[in-house]
């Protein structure tokens, strides 16, 4: 394997589970991410299934910590690359079961599988694979080869951000305003025309409706749909019950063809759905999950 490559590849991989790791151990929001992986079905409990991407975040950064620390030993490299075959396996486990769950990559992403995350798993097997082989620690390949180095690290930088959705505001955001700010905006301007997708989120999250239903929403969204002049927004989500957390599927149901623009307070029909069940929960439950958070 070229030398540059094998020999940086412990600060790549070591760079790259260091954050994800540190997020899920102790990251507040690493209970709601777990709710939104096949975790919960599988562990059947909110808490262990929290328990345990805590668990996977301190294994990432344990090993994080050894492949910066001594990027010449063999093991951490091979143990990164089993990790990223585990959680291979893992995500085509979960996009055969719950193709809606959250992969559970990062602490900040929370939307459906996809195929960026199988990439991203696919270079963490690569990366691992390359630091088995290093033999000179990363940062004597830095000082002996400084622009061979650099352009490496460049191309690995833009390749983890292509594959990281926990990145897109820091590249894929600006990129779409300026697409925006050069083509105009893609909205329709005749009354009455469907509106995109993109419009009809915007208008929910606006709506008082959204904001009575934050506590249970646990994803971004994952599926929608148009039937009989309603546009159907579907996310995953949780709500507490004597056995834990227990997962559903919430729709919001609002005019397909109303904007910001046109209808700045829409009606909006919610509906809670279990998914285990499949059974549509009380009206009531939103309002009693409501008083709890205040």
């Amino acid at each position: 394997m070229i030398p540059v490559v094998s020999d940086l590849a412990p600060l790549v991989c070591g760079l790259l589970l260091a954050p994800t790791g540190a997020g899920k151990l102790f990251g507040r929001r690493t209970d709601r991410l777990a709710a939104n992986t096949v975790l919960v079905r599988v562990l059947r409990d909110g808490r262990r299934a929290t328990l345990a991407l805590r668990t996977l975040g301190l294994t990432e950064l344990v090993l994080a910590a050894t492949l910066l620390a001594v990027p010449t030993t063999a093991v951490p490299g091979a143990a990164t690359a089993v990790l990223g075959l585990g959680f291979t396996g893992y995500l085509a486990y979960a996009k055969a079961t719950a193709p809606e769950s959250s992969c559970g990559c990062s602490a900040r992403a929370e939307g459906p599988i996809g195929v960026r995350a199988f990439a991203r798993a696919g270079l963490v097997v690569a990366g691992g694979l390359a630091a088995a082989t290093a033999g000179t620690a990363w940062w004597s390949e830095i000082s002996g080869r400084p622009v061979a180095s650099l352009i490496f690290l460049l191309v690995t930088a833009t390749l983890l951000a292509a594959v990281s959705s926990d990145l897109d505001h820091l590249w894929l955001v600006p990129l779409r305003k300026a697409r925006i700010g050069l083509f105009g905006n893609p909205l329709p301007s005749s009354a009455g025309a469907r509106v995109p997708v993109d419009a009809t989120v915007e208008l929910l999250e606006r709506s008082l409706a959204w904001q009575a239903t934050r506590p249970v929403v646990r994803s971004a969204l994952l599926d929608h749909w148009d039937e009989e002049g309603w546009r159907v927004l579907r996310y995953s989500g949780t709500y507490p019950d004597s056995r834990g957390s227990r997962p559903v599927s919430v729709l919001f149901a609002l005019d397909l063809t109303a904007s910001i623009d046109t209808a700045p307070s829409p009606a909006v029909r919610v509906s809670l759905v279990d998914e285990e069940s499949e059974k549509i929960l009380p009206a009531d439950v939103l309002a009693l999950l409501g008083a709890a958070e205040n």
